[in-house]
């Protein structure tokens, strides 16, 4: 049985495909179409996903698309007829929009015309958004019993759903609605901070540590705890969301319109500009956004737990992202094992949409967990050959030890590598399939970096990636990371010898490296760690303000116009 999931007419669309419950395949859009965040229809990750599985469009049982225009309809027509000014333009978009996602059957044809338009929406189930974030988690994790969480900005009309999965079953406990959300909280407190771009989130979450949270006490006017784990928002703070929260315009690129009131700015000051230097003030506010954020997903999920009384959680969402409050939550809650997928953001819907279908509604066994990101495009080195010949590029081709002695004898000796290597990763994070490494001792990495490639603000810190082996030895909790979606404090004594990847605040967002997942990226980190005695390399995502990069000719590209010193494309090495 193939199953094709999908997240189109939403931020970072994106496809996945299943054979009885086993994931093939599983890609963002943005990575062909080489725009951030893209929001169409995802034909080019569902020509890529058709081909991975070695089929066509009609031999498809289901297609499951993450997203349910009708959801809570009800609620919707409420919400409207209480906002009248200017809400016949909310309606007017938001029957577009369910028009849209409704009637994605000549989506289809397009990428196959022989195929019947009436077989086509025989087989389309809508999804509605939250639960293909619970699916996107529980159905993935190793967990046969477990609380579930689905927290993020807002989809089909909710901002956070909570529930339990037993077996190949989910059960919604409760949810909370448009426009309480905290993601939208957040969101607003990162454009009055001067950041104004969809997904410019995790900068606050960088830039918090140089600050103090002064201001927690003050933001509690702006998000209300409740009782039962539950929160609103003072709707004062916040500008009237009657006539939408994200556009997308004809060129599917997210566009979030200003989301904080006058009454905000008064409160909390005026938003600073593109030109304006970050003060103090802006670090402490960040400080304190990031805290009250912590506490309040800590509040619901200690209510989740003592709802359920189970030790495990699952959690998707694009609050799911921040790796900050992840890193806390078993010490905040008394959840002790916690499974985030890779692509906990909207991306994963598609993941999520696939496995609602199959299991919950087909009824069918939950397959093996998703233990591995690396399921998007490859490449073989004779493939690669090719091109660099017709590009007239210079290379050597080395077999694999030796490839590990040239690339790590690179990054001690100061140099930023490229290294595209496998199946590209699923999800916002570079996890030693398409990275930029360098050496994580280095005082000046992060400089050199900036510099040569990434050009990005000074406050946001490099990750490290380390051998799961020796995680206990460096950082101060050990768990497994192996989708760099948590944060752990570094061992003090550490700082000093991985300067790199140590943020202000003594923390690493850290992935963990398994032999057995990763064996190539595995055994590099292996040979510089018996050379320099770290098992650590500093690792950040290859591509140069772009999405990440998906096929050698991109990663050339960024290679060229950039000062990267090596380029690893496989086993062919590009050096300057």
């Amino acid at each position: 049985m193939y199953i094709l999931g999908i997240n189109a007419y939403h931020a970072d669309s994106s496809a996945a495909i299943f054979q009885d419950g086993k994931m093939i395949a599983a890609t963002e859009e943005e990575r062909f179409r080489r725009v951030k965040h893209w929001a169409g229809f995802p034909s080019m990750a569902i020509n890529f996903c058709l081909k991975e599985a070695g089929i066509g469009l009609s031999d498809l049982d289901h297609i499951a698309i993450g997203r349910d225009p009708y959801a809570k309809v009800l609620k919707k027509i409420i919400f409207l007829l209480k906002n009248p000014s200017g809400g016949w333009e909310a309606v007017r978009d938001r029957v577009r929009n369910a028009k849209k996602v409704s009637t994605l059957e000549e989506e289809f044809i397009a990428i196959d015309s022989a195929v019947d338009k009436k077989l086509v929406r025989k087989k389309i189930q809508q999804v509605e958004h939250h639960r293909s974030h619970l699916a996107s988690a529980f159905f993935a994790s190793p967990f046969e019993e477990s609380a579930l969480l689905s927290i993020d900005g807002s989809g089909d009309f909710t901002t956070t759903m909570l529930a339990i999965g037993r077996g190949n079953k989910i059960e919604v406990l409760d949810s909370i609605d448009f426009p309480h959300s905290i993601g939208i909280f957040y969101t607003a407190f990162t454009q009055l901070l001067g950041f104004p771009h969809y997904g410019d989130e995790y900068k606050v979450m960088g830039l918090a540590p140089y600050g103090s949270p002064n201001y927690v006490e003050k933001l509690k006017d702006v998000l209300i705890f409740k009782t039962g784990g539950l929160f609103g928002l003072n709707l004062d703070y916040f500008r009237s969301a009657k006539s939408g929260i994200i556009s997308y315009g004809e060129n599917h690129v997210p566009q979030v319109s200003p989301l904080f009131s006058d009454y905000m700015v008064q409160k909390f000051g005026e938003e600073r500009k593109k030109e304006e230097l970050i003060s103090q003030y802006h670090k402490d506010l960040a400080a304190s956004v990031q805290q009250i954020t912590e506490e309040l997903i800590f509040h619901i999920l200690s209510g989740l737990q003592k709802k359920t009384g189970l030790q495990n959680i699952c959690i998707a969402g694009g609050v799911a992202q921040n790796s900050v409050a992840n890193g806390k939550l078993t010490r905040s809650t008394l959840f002790k094992n916690v499974y985030i997928p890779s692509a906990g953001h909207d991306a994963g819907i598609s993941m999520g949409s696939a496995l609602y279908v199959y299991n919950q509604l087909l009824n069918q066994p939950r397959g093996e967990p998703v233990r591995s990101a690396y399921t998007g495009s490859r490449f073989s080195n004779d493939e690669i050959e090719t091109y660099l010949g017709s590009r007239n590029i210079p290379y050597q081709r080395y077999p694999d030890q030796q490839l590990y002695e040239k690339v790590t004898d690179r990054l001690i000796n100061a140099g930023v590598v490229g290294w595209f290597s496998g199946r590209a990763e699923f999800g916002p994070r570079a996890l030693g399939a398409r990275s930029i490494l360098a050496d994580p001792r280095r005082t000046d990495a992060k400089d050199l970096l900036n510099s040569k490639i990434k050009r990005r603000e000074s406050f946001r810190p490099f990750a490290p990636s380390i051998l799961k082996e020796w995680v206990s030895e460096y950082f101060e909790v050990n768990d497994e990371v192996p989708f760099m979606e948590k944060v752990f404090p570094i061992k003090p004594e550490k700082h000093s010898i991985i300067p790199a990847v140590t943020h202000v605040d003594g923390t690493g967002r850290l992935q963990t490296v398994d032999s057995l997942i990763s064996p190539r990226y595995y055994q590099l980190i292996e040979t510089f760690r018996k050379k320099t005695g770290v098992p650590v390399l500093l690792n950040t995502s290859f591509n140069e303000n772009e999405p990440i990069v998906n096929s050698p000719d991109q990663a050339l590209d960024c290679f060229l116009r950039t000062d990267m010193d090596m380029l690893v494309l496989e086993n062919c090495v590009i050096t300057r």
